[in-house]
C-alpha cells in the first residue's frame, strides 16, 4: 500500500508528543527525571529547544509524577500543551493521552519523543521530518548503531534491509542481543494513523505494558509502510539514569553549547 500524500499540497507544520511523566526512581531526587537540570537548564528544556528549531508548531507534554512541576519549569507558552497520563502502562499508552488535542487538528506530522534525552538535536529532528515526507511512509523510526547496545530495543532487518521487527532487551534472544543498531525512541508518525494504532496495542511483553516499539508492527500488518532512517549520532543516545549520568551528560551539553557560541562569534566577526 502506498501512503504517499499528495505532493501538491504543503505538509502542515509538524506536532510532538514529549514523554515526561516518570519519576526516574534512580536519580535520587523526589522530582521527576525530566526536571533534572543539564547545562543550567530543565532536561526537558532542551527536547522543546530542538523541537522549536526544528519547525515543530506544538509540543504536547505527557506529564505524571508531579506534573506541576514539568508545567512549572516549562512555564505558560501558547507553543505549550500538557495532558496526564495517570496510571503508568508503557510508552505506547502515554501518546494516546493527546489523542483529545487532535481531535480539531488536520492531518500532520507527529513526532514522538522522550523527555529525558537532552542530547537531541534539531537538525536531527529535521532529517528525520524529511526522509519521512519524503518517503511517504505511515511511520518513520530513527537509528543508531551503539558499541554497547544494552538496554536498547534492537532493529531486526529482513533480506531486503527494511524493518522486520523491534525486540526489546527483556524479550532478546542471545544472537539478537549482539545486534548493535537500535532504537533511541525518535519516532515520526502521521497522526491520522497514530492513535488508530495505538489503541490496537497488546501487552504480551516481558515488561507485560503497551509499548511504542510495537506500533510500527501494528501499522505494517495493516498495509503501511514504515521506514528506517539511521540519523542519531551515539553520543546523542547516552541515557540518563543515574546522577554520574547526568553529570556526563552534562559535560556533553555544555561543550557542544560552547561550540555553537564559538560558531556564532565567529560569524558575526566575519559579518
Amino acid at each position: 500500500m502506498n501512503d504517499a500524500t499528495s505532493s501538491d499540497v504543503d505538509p502542515a507544520p509538524p506536532q510532538a508528543i514529549i514523554l515526561a511523566a516518570g519519576k526516574g526512581t534512580r536519580m535520587g531526587a523526589d522530582k521527576p527525571k525530566v526536571v533534572q537540570e543539564v547545562a543550567g537548564r530543565p532536561m526537558i528544556h532542551w527536547v522543546v529547544r530542538a523541537c522549536r528549531q526544528a519547525g515543530v508548531a506544538r509540543c504536547i507534554i505527557v506529564v505524571g509524577y508531579k506534573g506541576e512541576q514539568v508545567r512549572e519549569v516549562l512555564g505558560d507558552d501558547r507553543g505549550l500543551a500538557f495532558v496526564e497520563q495517570r496510571e503508568q502502562l508503557g510508552t505506547g499508552h502515554a501518546p494516546l493521552m493527546a489523542e483529545p488535542l487532535f481531535e480539531q487538528v488536520g492531518p500532520c506530522d507527529v513526532l514522538i519523543l522522550n523527555g529525558d534525552g537532552p542530547l537531541i538535536r534539531a537538525v536531527t529532528l529535521e532529517r528525520i521530518l524529511a526522509a519521512h515526507r519524503t518517503s511517504g511512509a505511515a511511520e518513520t523510526l530513527a537509528t543508531s548503531v551503539l558499541q554497547d547496545p544494552y538496554g536498547y530495543g534492537r532493529i531486526l532487518r529482513d533480506a531486503d534491509d527494511q524493518l522486520l521487527t523491534i525486540v526489546e532487551e527483556g524479550d532478546c534472544l542471545p544472537e539478537q542481543k549482539a545486534i548493535k543498531e537500535v532504537n533511541p525512541n525518535y519516532v515520526c508518525v502521521r497522526s491520522d494513523m497514530l492513535f488508530e494504532a495505538l489503541h490496537s496495542l497488546g501487552r504480551n511483553n516481558a515488561q507485560g505494558e503497551y509499548l511504542l516499539t510495537d506500533m510500527p508492527g501494528v501499522l505494517m500488518r495493516a498495509g503501511h509502510r514504515v521506514s528506517l532512517v539511521p540519523a542519531v549520532p551515539p553520543e546523542d543516545v547516552f541515557g540518563i539514569n543515574t546522577p554520574e549520568e547526568l553529570k556526563t551528560v552534562d559535560q556533553i551539553l555544555r561543550r557542544r553549547l560552547a561550540r555553537e557560541n564559538q560558531c556564532v562569534a565567529a560569524s558575526w566577526n566575519e559579518s
